[in-house]
């Protein structure tokens, strides 16, 4: 099994530089679904990704229906919308045989998802709990972070080290 996450039009590229690092930390496939609003280039991106570029597998699609077209089964794509119904924490990202990939839809950070696309998977949106009285939206980057590690968590944190104990340990 394997999780990928997806972004739609990116337009910043700090987040996308910080979800591309926190991809080489999960084992998760970077999708970008074009346009984007930099260069991959950019040195923005680079700095926010740091050293890890090289430890992320990154596919990039021309448009929208371009990447549906990649995903093999869509009960197993998950569309993240502040207007969706149930929580990201209520689905189930496990499968039977472990061979079954999630693919994390996410919306551009200015204007999420078209409104169309959002009414057809409208079945297959999740959504962070969020006061929507005081904020629009929460930062795309911790937005990626939440849910994967849900993701995560729910497998059994797969081929990810549990703890990390130090040459010379302060701590013994």
């Amino acid at each position: 099994m394997t999780n990928h996450i997806v972004l739609f039009e990116p337009l910043m590229p700090a987040n996308t530089g910080n979800i591309a690092r926190t991809c080489a930390g999960t084992n998760t496939v970077l999708h970008l679904i074009k346009p984007l609003g930099f260069t991959i280039n950019d040195k923005t991106v680079k700095r926010a990704g740091l050293d890890y570029w090289d430890k992320v597998e990154i596919v990039y699609h021309e448009n929208l229906p371009e990447f549906l077209a990649t995903v093999p089964d869509k009960k197993r794509l998950f569309v993240v919308s502040k207007f969706a119904k149930r929580a990201y924490s209520q689905a189930d990202y496990t499968s039977e045989n472990n061979d079954e990939d999630n693919y994390l839809l996410f919306g551009k950070e200015t204007t999420g998802l078209p409104e169309a696309f959002m009414r057809q998977y409208e079945e297959c949106a999740i959504r962070i709990p969020q006061n929507d009285e005081n904020i629009r939206a929460l930062n795309l980057s911790n937005s990626t972070a939440i849910v994967i590690y849900e993701v995560l968590r729910q497998q059994g944190f797969p081929n990810l080290e549990m703890s990390h104990l130090y040459e010379n340990d302060k701590l013994k």
